[in-house]
């Protein structure tokens, strides 16, 4: 009888305590907005002439990284970095973005930030928008030789997809448990909702949002950033049960604003009294209050990361001058924007809120990268990553529970919409190319851009708004930076 009940003991203290590890396991969800900017978010700019209540409220609940830069200065390849941890120019695709009808970026096999996740007893999903391409199945009469596809044209090949049948390649291929949401930016067909493998409505019209496409009777894009918020809060309200039962949930939430085009609700429009892009910024800023809500009033507050950060900066399509004619900057005081190699480009708002793991009212100026978080999961989940998964990233753990003694990240890579790099190392960034990369001021191949040097060195900590090029003066600073970029990207 003794030995029965020892064994009964020992079974049941290994059972509490598995238990207790699988419920010490925090949720994570992964807000990520769309073109917004450093300077949009009033805890990050005090200049701000946008009222962001809720995010202001999560930064003081949490921690803010005002270093912290996403991995390119464009939707998709962000995208790709976050989920794999990998800088966007190792994949197929090397500038530009995809397309609403692009084929799956990311490879079946690779390891993602949902299949780590996953395989760490999580329940995963992704609600929003997906931008990472995938396989569409094809009607019987496509013929590969004769396909229209263009990937510099978003909205060709539609004709050759057979919407009744499911596609591949997508989030469901990827880690993930479910997945609601559009397959690209709102402004590239097709213009219809997709849930887990399939279209939720098959696109019978043809509608117009910035472009022309096939498009769901019942679609409207007003109608995207409050229906994905809905179906992100009813997820957390469905899996809130499992999880204080040691289920955990991650939802990786990716918006659709306040990206062009820019469409606020009804209720929504004129609030700011400066355009309609901030007023879609005061809508983005109450999705988030929607999301903390529901999570404080499911009772799991005390066990889940909040993590909230943009893919890229502010597009100009937002109306910059407009903005700055009513005494507010995007870019916070930083060059560029959207598509840029500038920092206006890429150096992005960053809130973590974890409580009891993360000090209230603090902030940091670390320089980190959106890539990196894939490998802060991990170790906050007790998962071993192999070498040749998320390779470009690093763990922010100690720097967000305050035990980092140095520089968790000494240099990051930037990259442009077209394919320039950038590298920043220390105070230092030296640009390889001799214009903006992207969209602002010098253009590329401009008649100004060519009169410049080839490339471009600042020193941020001096110059936060890159106005003074040092090439010339520092010759020894530009040769150094040059040898460790070219080593980093032939790794």
């Amino acid at each position: 009888m003794k030995i029965v009940r020892t064994g009964l003991i020992l079974t049941l203290l290994v059972l509490t305590a598995a238990f207790s590890q699988a419920a010490d396991k925090p949720n994570i969800i992964l807000i990520l907005a769309d073109d917004l900017g450093y300077g949009d978010v009033k805890a990050l700019n005090p200049d701000s002439k946008i009222p962001t209540p809720a995010l202001d409220k999560l930064a003081a609940d949490g921690l803010i990284f005002t270093d912290m830069h996403s991995p390119s200065s464009v939707c998709t390849p962000t995208r790709y970095g976050i989920l794999t941890g990998r800088y966007n120019w190792r994949s197929s695709l090397k500038k530009g973005v995809l397309g609403g009808y692009s084929p799956a970026l990311i490879e079946p096999e690779r390891t993602t930030m949902a299949s780590v996740l996953k395989g760490a007893g999580y329940h995963t999903a992704v609600i929003g928008k997906w931008h990472l391409g995938l396989n569409w199945a094809k009607l019987p009469s496509y013929d590969s030789a004769k396909s229209a596809y263009n990937p510099q044209d978003y909205g060709s090949g539609e004709s050759e997809i057979d919407f009744s049948r499911p596609f591949t390649g997508g989030p469901l291929t990827l880690g993930f448990d479910d997945y609601f949401g559009i397959s690209a930016s709102l402004d590239m067909p097709p213009f219809t909702f997709l849930e887990n493998d399939r279209v939720a409505e098959i696109p019978v019209t043809r509608k117009t949002w910035v472009r022309e496409g096939t498009a769901a009777e019942s679609f409207e894009a007003v109608d995207v950033l409050p229906k994905i918020t809905e179906k992100a809060v009813r997820y957390i309200e469905s899996r809130s049960g499992q999880a204080k039962q040691g289920k955990p949930f991650f939802l990786y939430f990716p918006l659709n604003a306040p990206h062009a085009p820019i469409l606020p609700s009804p209720q929504w429009k004129g609030k700011s009294g400066i355009n309609d892009y901030a007023d879609f910024v005061m809508q983005t800023d109450d999705t988030v209050r929607q999301i903390v809500t529901a999570v404080d009033k499911c009772g799991l507050a005390e066990n889940t990361i909040i993590v909230f950060t943009s893919d890229n900066g502010c597009s100009p399509v937002a109306g910059i001058p407009q903005l700055r004619e009513h005494g507010h900057d995007p870019s916070a005081g930083f060059r560029g924007a959207k598509a840029d190699i500038f920092e206006g480009g890429h150096r992005v708002p960053f809130i973590v809120r974890w409580p009891n793991h993360i000090k209230p009212q603090s902030s940091t100026g670390q320089l980190a990268c959106l890539i990196d978080l894939i490998r802060t999961f991990a170790e906050i989940t007790g998962q071993q990553l192999s070498d040749n998964a998320a390779e470009d990233g690093v763990s922010l753990l100690s720097v967000w529970n305050e035990t980092a003694v140095q520089p968790v990240r000494t240099e990051v890579i930037h990259h442009s919409i077209n394919g320039s790099f950038a590298i920043r190392q220390g105070d230092w960034k030296l640009s390889l190319c001799p214009d903006s990369g992207g969209w602002s001021v010098p253009k590329p191949g401009s008649a100004q851009a060519k009169r410049l040097p080839e490339v471009q060195l600042y020193n941020l900590r001096s110059d936060t708004a890159e106005t003074t090029n040092k090439q010339a003066e520092q010759s020894e600073v530009v040769q150094e930076l040059k040898l460790r970029l070219d080593k980093i990207i032939g790794k």
